[in-house]
């Protein structure tokens, strides 16, 4: 009797540093039990092994900034029963994504030799832009903890169960003394998706937003408690123009403070 198929899983990437692939392979232990329990058929971090879809799960990294990037990951889509984003770059375009709020032409002719070579579209645009995603797994580089709940989830079922708070939350759940009350120093803890631990804040830093915004974030508040601590509206701005700073909350509050500036 012919044993039960296991579940394909792809892992893709596009304009990305590749560290939410790494965050992956950091598994370590759970990974195993996953590649037990599934089949890679496509991981070149991993792996060289290529197997053909459909998959069951495709996660894909990196943000879509060429006209090959947008023909790809609809093929990718087609070919995929799930798809969930991975990363910065993957959920709201990536640091590259800063290039979205000038002219992409004048970095091109600044940065390479042969402009003329450069076959790139004018923004660098989330995977959600483009094609229908099942999950978002935020961060920079994500949380691998909540990968392995995501790639569980999927497996099972289930619509994966990660948190939706803000990162002061987690300040609290570890003792840590909030930096902008008790030191005045700025934070965008308040306005961003838990995930990292409140790794900054525990180190006396301010929060500086790489998981992106939590859900319904008050950046307007944000924006008015920074300015009460002295910072000038461009510091503001460029406070929102991160890791997700084509993220839609982050994307809107930045221009505010650029046209008041």
């Amino acid at each position: 009797m012919a044993g039960k198929r296991k579940p394909k899983i792809a892992v893709w990437k596009f304009a990305s540093c590749d560290g939410c692939q790494l965050s992956l392979l950091d598994c370590e232990d759970e990974l195993l039990a996953i590649a037990g329990a599934v089949e890679i058929a496509y991981f070149p971090e991993a792996t060289r092994t290529r197997l053909k879809g459909p998959y069951d799960l495709s996660l894909v990294e990196g943000s879509i900034t060429t006209p090959e990037d947008a023909a790809r990951i609809h093929h990718i889509r087609r070919s995929s029963k799930a798809l969930v984003t991975i990363g910065a770059c993957a959920t709201s375009g990536g640091i590259q994504a800063l290039r979205n709020f000038s002219d992409v032409k004048d970095f091109i002719s600044i940065v390479y030799a042969e402009p003329a070579y450069i076959d790139t579209l004018t923004q660098s645009t989330p995977i959600g832009e483009h094609v229908a995603v099942d999950f978002e797994l935020r961060g920079c580089p994500i949380n691998k903890a909540q990968l392995v709940e995501v790639i569980t989830a999927f497996l099972a079922g289930r619509r994966p169960k990660t948190p939706a708070h803000s990162i002061c939350m987690e300040c609290k759940r570890r003792g840590t003394v909030c930096v902008m009350v008790a030191g005045a120093t700025p934070c965008l803890g308040p306005v961003t998706h838990a995930g990292c631990g409140a790794l900054c804040p525990a180190y006396g830093r301010g929060c500086y937003g790489c998981f992106g915004p939590m859900e319904v974030p008050n950046t307007e508040a944000m924006s008015g408690a920074w300015k009460a601590l002295g910072a000038s509206e461009g510091e503001v701005m460029r406070v929102f123009r991160n890791f997700n700073a084509w993220s839609a909350p982050f994307r809107t509050e930045s221009e505010a403070h650029e046209k008041e500036e």
